[in-house]
């Protein structure tokens, strides 16, 4: 659905033009004699806001919550009890300090923007996390942990599906190395869901089992299924069945993509070095990040990277300094310079935060809980302004100390840098509008 501008009133075009409308269009002489087919065509030729337009977008989510005192936020000045025991470390710009877990993002940082001031008010994992995806809150408690769990509002990675579309073999939308749990389609439909590959590309055996046909089918078989798919899908189209519409396009595009040899070549993360394999590190966040770059190189739009082990409760300091920290900074670092060095940093939009931050003050366990009124978001590429932070928090790392970054100011700047208007309105399955955004504004000083 669009919107057409009458004076100070919008009026819903495809969904209900009234007839009254209709007529002040032709008699006003803007689109008179015009086609429905042609307004259309008018409307996906409007050019965009001058907001940078990203094509892709690459989202690294820490599933979990990442202590951001820890990483990008540090408090040298608070009691150990609060800052932990890892030291502040300056990075390429003087005046911008992290903490000396992130050494390779600290050379780095002329090439992205810390945000320090998101804040919101869910600590739930599975809540949160549909929250940060969609933008809206939850009607289930946390626990509650269906995969997909957004069975109404669609993730921002759907939205990029239906309102930026494929631009190739590939498709628009893909989770790796699993679904993202608020990641799915919600009323938009099975169209608009993430491809997910559900394997570990860092074992030697790593492939996507469902680009291969079975081995026992030759190609002239394949083609004689496809052409007796056809011939079915074409009599009961014959008979208006809606869904057999619907079948066929997912059929036509698995077909397409699994003939594809541009497809299995962007998902061949063994034709990669073993020196560029062992830049992004031998791990699962970096083999997935170096298997993303490869995917918005192949034409998809939007990459959803779900990294978890990040819900660090007890004794966390160990895990957080040996596995959890180092492997973020060096798929982070890695990917971001290998974007730029590619010429692909511009035009590919590039976040990584988690659902929620951690505690200002470590438990009892020696752990850090959860808390969600303060996090860090790190944002790179998509014709963003980098050199940068964004926002502070207090002393003690508990809330922001500026204007606080919502959600849906989050999800708003995303919809903006990849070209897309976050006030636009679809029908929900009761035919009531509902907003891409429900709110929300763009990030101060990000573009």
């Amino acid at each position: 659905m669009f919107k057409i501008s009458l004076g100070n009133r919008e009026s819903l075009a495809c969904d209900g033009i009234s007839r009254r409308h209709s007529l002040r269009m032709g008699a006003c002489g803007l689109i008179g004699g015009l086609t429905l087919p042609r307004i259309l065509e008018l409307q996906a030729k409007a050019p965009l806001a001058k907001t940078p337009q990203a094509k892709s977008c690459i989202f690294l989510f820490l599933s979990g919550g990442p202590p951001h005192q820890d990483m990008w936020d540090p408090k040298p000045e608070a009691p150990l009890e609060i800052r932990g025991p890892f030291k502040q470390i300056q990075t390429k710009i003087p005046g911008i300090n992290v903490t000396d877990q992130l050494p390779l993002c600290a050379k780095l940082v002329d090439k992205y923007t810390i945000v320090r001031s998101h804040s919101h008010r869910d600590n739930g994992h599975s809540t949160g996390y549909h929250y940060v995806l969609t933008g809206r809150k939850p009607n289930f408690s946390d626990g509650d942990n269906p995969v997909p769990n957004n069975d109404f509002y669609p993730s921002i990675g759907s939205v990029v599906s239906r309102e930026r579309g494929p631009r190739g073999a590939l498709p628009a939308y893909i989770n790796l190395p699993h679904p993202m749990a608020g990641g799915g389609p919600g009323f938009y439909g099975a169209e608009h869901a993430p491809f997910v590959i559900e394997a570990d590309p860092t074992q030697p055996d790593f492939e996507v089992k469902d680009l291969r046909p079975d081995r026992n089918l030759s190609q002239k078989r394949l083609s004689l299924r496809e052409k007796l798919l056809t011939g079915i899908d074409q009599l009961e189209r014959t008979r208006n069945n809606g869904q057999a519409k619907v079948m066929s396009t997912y059929y036509e595009k698995a077909y397409n993509l699994i003939a594809s040899t541009d497809a299995k070549k962007a998902f061949d993360i063994h034709s990669e070095s073993d020196s560029t394999r062992d830049a992004y590190g031998r791990t699962q966040i970096g083999q997935c990040a170096l298997l993303a770059r490869r995917l918005v190189e192949g034409g998809c739009r939007f990459v959803g990277v779900d990294a978890p082990g990040w819900d660090v409760h007890f004794n966390c300091f160990p895990s957080l300094q040996t596995d959890l920290i180092p492997y973020a900074d060096r798929a982070f670092s890695t990917l971001v310079s290998d974007l730029d060095q590619r010429g692909l940093l511009d035009e590919t939009l590039v976040i990584m935060m988690g659902e929620m931050g951690r505690t200002p003050r470590i438990n009892a366990k020696a752990g850090r809980d959860h808390w969600s009124m303060a996090q860090t978001i790190i944002f790179a590429g998509g014709g963003i302004k980098p050199g940068q932070v964004i926002g502070a928090t207090d002393k003690q790392a508990a809330a922001p100390i500026t204007e606080p970054i919502g959600v849906n100011d989050l999800l708003f700047t995303i919809s903006k840098l990849m070209g897309i208007d976050p006030e636009k309105t679809y029908l929900g399955p009761l035919g009531r509008p509902v907003p891409i955004v429900d709110g929300g504004k763009m990030i101060r000083g990000l573009v």
